[in-house]
Parts: C-alpha cells; sequence; structure tokens
C-alpha cells in the first residue's frame, strides 16, 4: 500500500494552502505548486513537514507553460511514484470592462484559469491510467456557470474549465478516475481582497448565507470529493452560500 499523494497548485495561500494543511492532517504526502510566493511556499512546506512529519515537494512555477508543468511532474514521479489526487487551484481574476480587457490580458488569463488545468491533467493522468486510478478536482468558479459582468475573460475560463471537467470526466469513467469541479462562490481569499468595505457589505447581503465561504470550507470539500464513491463524476458543485 503506497502512501497518498496529492498535487495541489495555487498553493501559497488561500484555498490551496488550507487544502495543504487539510490533506496533510490526514497524512498525505503532497506537490505544491504556485507562481511567484516562493516565501510563502516555503514556510508552509516548513510548517506542514514539521507538524505532521509528511514529504513535501514544492515548485515555483508557471501551470500555464507546459514545459514547466512537464518538469514538475517529473520530479513528483522521481519522489512519489504516482499521484493519487491532483486539485487544479490556480488562478487569477481582473475586473474590469470588456472594452478595456487587452489581448495579453484575455490570454493570460486563460493560460492561468484554464490551459493550467489542460497542462496538469495531461501530464498527471498517464500514471492515473496505469494504475486504473487517482482523482481529479478543478477549482472552478459560479461565474463559470452563470458569467460576471466586468469578469468576461474569468468567466470564459471558468466555463471552459467545466466543460472540461464534464467531457474528461466521460473520458475517464470506464478507467475509474472521477474529474469533478467545486465551482466557488465569494471566497475569503486574496483575490477578494481588493473589495471595499461596503463592497464587501453589499456582496454579503446579496449571498443568502450573509457572509463569504472561508477556505477551509473549500478544502473540506475537496477532502469529502476523495472520499466519494468514483461513481460520482463530472459534476459541478456549487459551494456558493445559496448565491446563484
Amino acid at each position: 500500500m503506497h502512501s497518498n499523494c496529492i498535487w495541489i497548485t495555487g498553493a501559497s495561500r488561500g484555498i490551496g494552502a488550507s487544502t495543504a494543511r487539510k490533506f496533510a492532517a490526514q497524512g498525505w504526502n503532497m506537490a505544491l505548486t504556485c507562481l511567484h510566493s516562493t516565501d510563502l511556499l516555503q514556510a508552509l512546506k516548513q510548517e506542514l513537514e514539521d507538524q505532521f512529519h509528511i514529504t513535501c515537494r514544492t515548485f515555483t512555477a508557471d501551470m500555464g507553460d507546459y514545459a514547466q508543468v512537464a518538469s514538475c511532474m517529473e520530479d513528483i514521479l522521481q519522489t512519489f511514484g504516482h499521484v493519487d489526487v491532483l486539485v487544479n487551484n490556480a488562478g487569477i481574476s481582473r475586473i474590469g470592462l470588456f472594452s478595456d480587457l487587452s489581448p495579453g490580458d484575455w490570454q493570460t488569463i486563460l493560460q492561468t484559469n484554464l490551459t493550467s488545468v489542460f497542462n496538469c491533467c495531461h501530464q498527471a493522468l498517464p500514471s492515473m491510467l496505469r494504475e486504473k486510478s487517482g482523482r481529479i478536482i478543478n477549482i472552478s468558479s459560479v461565474w463559470g456557470c452563470v458569467g460576471a459582468s466586468c469578469e468576461a475573460a474569468y468567466s470564459a475560463a471558468k466555463g471552459g474549465v467545466n466543460a472540461l471537467t464534464q467531457a474528461l470526466a466521460k473520458e475517464l469513467a470506464p478507467s475509474g478516475i472521477p474529474v469533478n469541479a467545486i465551482a466557488c462562490g465569494a471566497i475569503d481569499t486574496d483575490m477578494n481582497g481588493g473589495l471595499s468595505v461596503q463592497e464587501r457589505t453589499a456582496l454579503e447581503e446579496e449571498i443568502p448565507a450573509g457572509r463569504f465561504g472561508l477556505p477551509w470550507e473549500v478544502a473540506d470539500l475537496i477532502w469529502h470529493l476523495t472520499q466519494t464513491p468514483v461513481y460520482l463524476t463530472g459534476q459541478i458543485l456549487r459551494l456558493d452560500g445559496g448565491w446563484i
């Protein structure tokens, strides 16, 4: 029986870091990636290894760049031999009018939010298919389900994540590898850190639950998705306090 290994992208803070803590507490080894925040990622690695005595590999790399993802995967397989769960959490958002969206911004947002999911799935799947086991969980957004004004590129990318989740789930179901997505509502992370007090209050009033979701609540759902029957696949689960 091998020890479990989880690969989490966008792991330096927020949902990614909460997920790492959740799985480390259960004794899982892990590979964690981030784009820029090397210091935060190293601090998290130290915390998890000291507290839970697990093995943690960290990578500062762009998950939107296929060659960098392939390099990470090579290291992960050399270290752990396999990946049991892939959590595609890397993402960025930019708020602004569609007419002000530059082609460069469009490319960056799609690459970070959608191409990264293709890259990581493409690299993780060969070993999962060999073992006929593994799970893929994509962190999406309610805006991928219904679209958001002033977040056209982000909505398009997350809509792509949702469609890719459903398509890949059908393709991988014969191999017993479930693929699901969590469409997050307003979660209390740095991505929503730019809201003013007034904006935040107005948003909380729109949400039936009356508050933002918390990163550990997303991490809890990710954990539960690793415990469900593999027959649960191709689902876009909204975690939004009844908002949408």
